[in-house]
């Protein structure tokens, strides 16, 4: 499934999590919900991740703990001097990052226990694939033992792929080579650009056509064009990188070097000619509806009505153009660039989506750039956790069907279900009480409040994989059936009414959503468990963990970019023009903010890329902690382990977001991520909120606290 930049805008608008939990590679231009939905299985992998899941942990994480495990707590530090460190020290103390993370955080730990359930799932199906009648069943099991089969992928090699090369090889023309490019975006390979669905715009009803920029190697643009040592460090390690992979291939090592050079070189290009990820999150500039006649004068030198033709589209007349000017290079690049230089870029991107799912040169060779040099991961994933990462992201539902069923009683939805009822209730008042806000902008904004709709749990309808074909043979061939699979179902939505009953992440995802062209917000199961929610925890740590995640996803409808949607989900300004400034202006306070944080020495944060996720945390534990107020938790002042209720659900927040990083993650997550790093994110939004110092009695002058003159506020 190839989704087009708008389609990050119009489908998934931000997540409460970083995406890159991280794949060992990265696309510059896959976030959003392709990402979420296949981990990367619909771009430059096979969605086996060096950071998803985990083989270990310790500490306190291992003992059944329900609230908060005053174990976590590191009493050296006052909370007002470094709120993360106190609440959070003696579980990082505890918790290293293990050899084949790039991270270690409560989240991760969670993944891992999701992920042990799956497991069970798939060896159980594996093994007794006539357990039960079902076809997924069947399916589930067979990809899973197809990936666990090294001495069969051992034996096919690189052998699966010796068609399509020769189909590259070829390549004679503009035509033909345009027609493996949609061939091969078909089958998931991140070939120059991406092409998929989109909810319009300007009409959330209808599924339209979308491309834009894509078609790196490396995690973002910057990569290519930032002069400092280490991006320059990083370019070379991806130029051997590539090296290597070719002579894995069969090529001589100067052809080789060659060729790493040709495709370095015309990656560049595309990389000059991409807009910038702040820029990306600016759902306007980035909508273009084209005709055919539009698009052939954008493009002279690329058929739209043959590339339609060739990645398998309906027939259509129209498609939208996330960025124009990166589509004018690709058009003069297809003239400019020899078609020997293209047939080896189009090589280098099948063999780099293939990597994982290939003998263990292959992998090992991919995992070496992706996995060490990026994000600082010293050794690969057990091989059974890889498959279970594999078979999620491609078989996600069929998968969760059976996680829900042991993993999600109902009263657990029910419980959440009027957490998230109430903390709307929350959001209705402050969006009534307001002071700065007109009357005329608040009856729209609680009107769209109250069109949000809520996913809980699991979707009420499952996905049908009947026309996906999974056997026991090469894995990775189930692997690139099943981009096949999922580009077929994206294209096939095009031209229809928006299915409003599609989840856009899987029941097993520790992540939550807000979807701006839906205005909807989604829980899935996987992340309504322990520690995040606890039905047998306490009120204050419920609230301030999954209620501010709650909170933060009904914000994300009125940050940065949600607040250009309407109730109905379409691009509209609902703002009188003087609310609108002040909002913007508040916007900025954020921006300052978070530009001020540091990452690691010598990097900052980019307030503009974390602007949304900034203004959404802010607001989700505001919004949460005015619920919890009126809950019998929130009117108690008994004290539990020490600590009021109060202090309690701050602590409930930052025990969400202990973790320990590389610096090499730490930095990739700064230029590509639009999160902020976990330190950053339990600090920032508690030294704006009094509530935060009245609950554990800070002086002005302390580092958790802001001046009034400084603090930023929105919602």
């Amino acid at each position: 499934m190839n989704r087009s930049w708008n389609a990050v805008f119009t489908t998934v608008l931000v997540l409460l999590f970083p995406l890159a939990l991280v794949s060992q590679s990265s696309d510059s231009n896959r976030t959003g919900a392709s990402t979420v939905l296949a981990k990367g299985g619909c771009s430059s992998f096979l969605s086996e991740l060096a950071g998803g899941g985990g083989a270990a942990s310790g500490g306190a994480d291992d003992k059944a703990v329900h609230g908060y495990d005053p174990a976590n707590l590191d009493r050296s530090i006052s909370p007002c001097d470094d709120f993360y460190k106190f609440a959070d020290g003696g579980w990082i103390k505890n918790n290293p990052v293990p050899a084949d993370r790039p991270s270690w955080a409560r989240y991760n730990k969670l993944r891992n226990d999701n992920e042990d359930v799956l497991h069970q799932i798939l060896d159980e199906a594996s093994k007794n694939p006539k357990a039960e009648p079902s076809a997924d069943w069947r399916k589930i099991g067979d990809f899973y033992a197809s990936c666990m089969d090294e001495s069969q992928v051992e034996a096919a090699g690189v052998k699966p792929l010796a068609s399509e090369f020769q189909r590259i090889g070829d390549v004679k023309d503009i035509a033909t080579l345009q027609d493996e490019i949609a061939r091969l975006q078909s089958m998931g390979v991140n070939a120059v650009f991406n092409f998929g669905s989109e909810q319009d715009l300007k009409d959330s009803t209808k599924v339209i056509a979308g491309a834009g920029q894509a078609g790196l190697g490396l995690p973002d643009r910057q990569y290519y064009l930032d002069d400092d040592d280490h991006s320059k460090q990083l370019r070379a390690g991806y130029l051997q990188h590539m090296t290597n992979m070719f002579k894995l291939m069969g090529d001589d090592a100067a052809a080789s070097a060659a060729e790493a050079k040709t495709v370095l070189d015309l990656e560049t290009s595309l990389a000059k000619a991409s807009r910038k990820r702040e820029d990306l999150r600016d759902p306007t500039s980035n909508y273009h509806p084209m005709d055919l006649t539009q698009l052939d004068e954008l493009t002279p030198h690329l058929s739209w009505a043959s590339f339609f033709k060739g990645i398998g589209a309906p027939p259509l007349k129209s498609a939208d153009i996330g960025q124009p000017d990166f589509f004018k290079q690709v058009d003069a690049a297809l003239v400019s660039v020899p078609l020997a230089d293209w047939k080896t870029y189009l090589r280098w991107h099948l063999i780099h989506t293939a990597a994982p799912a290939l003998s263990a040169k292959f992998v090992d060779e991919n995992f070496d750039f992706y996995g060490r040099a990026l994000t600082g991961v010293k050794q690969q994933l057990p091989r059974f956790r890889r498959c279970v990462e594999a078979a999620d992201a491609k078989l996600g539902e069929a998968l969760g069907q059976y996680y829900v069923k042991r993993n999600f009683p109902p009263e657990a939805k029910a419980q959440a279900l009027a957490m998230v009822r109430n903390i709307v209730a929350a959001l209705r008042d402050d969006l009534s009480t307001l002071d700065w806000m007109s009357p005329e902008t608040r009856v729209q904004a609680i009107k769209k409040l109250d069109a949000l709709t809520l996913k809980i749990g699991y979707p009420d309808k499952w996905r049908d994989y009947s026309a996906y074909r999974v056997d026991r043979g090469p894995y990775v061939e189930n692997a690139l059936r099943g981009n096949q699979f999922e580009n077929a179902r994206d294209l096939g939505k095009i031209g229809k009414p928006v299915d409003l009953a599609e989840w856009i992440m899987t029941p097993q995802t520790v992540n939550a959503y807000y979807a701006a062209a839906r205005n909807e917000i989604v829980f899935p199961a996987g992340i309504l468990q322990p520690p995040f929610f606890d039905p047998k925890s306490d009120d204050a740590i419920n609230y301030g963990g999954i209620g501010s995640v709650m909170g933060h996803e009904m914000t994300h409808g009125f940050d940065d970019q949600g607040a250009k949607f309407d109730g109905r989900g379409n691009l509209s300004n609902w703002w009188t023009p003087e609310d609108l400034k002040n909002f913007q202006q508040r916007g900025e306070c954020i921006v300052q903010q978070f530009d001020a944080s540091e990452i690691e020495p010598g990097l900052n944060g980019n307030g503009k890329l974390e602007e949304g996720e900034a203004i959404a945390d802010l607001g989700g534990i505001t919004i949460s902690h005015a619920a919890f107020l009126k809950t019998l938790g929130g009117k108690s002042s008994a004290p539990i382990d020490g600590f009021t209720p109060d202090q309690r659900f701050f602590l409930g927040w930052a025990q969400m977001y202990a973790a320990n990083i590389t610096p090499e993650f730490a930095r990739l997550i700064a230029k590509t991520d639009p999160h902020p790093i976990d330190r950053i994110r339990v600090n920032a939004p508690l030294t704006n909120i009094p509530a935060f110092a009245k609950a554990f009695s800070c002086p002005a002058d302390s580092k958790m606290v802001r001046p009034e003159g400084q603090r930023c506020r929105i919602w």
